[in-house]
């Protein structure tokens, strides 16, 4: 299996007004969980990490800019698009 890419799209503001302003406004992650996807090394716990973020993107709103970034940061990178993400769009 390939390695995930980082649900991260390079934008990391954190400029939202309230608790929403602890998340990025490029990705959705806190920056604690910007640490944590740093470190995933396998596979699975990668995809099921990204899982959660495409989850707190949805509960939150306001993310429908992160897929195509994403998408073009996998193809820019060379990776493959992991199956949670294609199934979502």
């Amino acid at each position: 299996m390939a390695k995930i890419q980082s649900a991260c799209i390079g934008v990391c503001k954190f400029k939202r007004p309230g608790a929403a302003g602890q998340h990025c406004i490029g990705c959705s992650m806190t920056k604690t969980q910007k640490k944590i996807a740093k470190k995933q090394k396998k596979p699975k716990a990668a995809e099921a990490f990204l899982a959660l973020v495409l989850a707190q993107q949805a509960a939150m709103g306001r993310y429908a800019h992160w897929r195509p970034a994403y998408l073009k940061r996998c193809l820019k990178k060379g990776a493959g698009v992991p199956p949670v993400v294609r199934d979502a769009g």
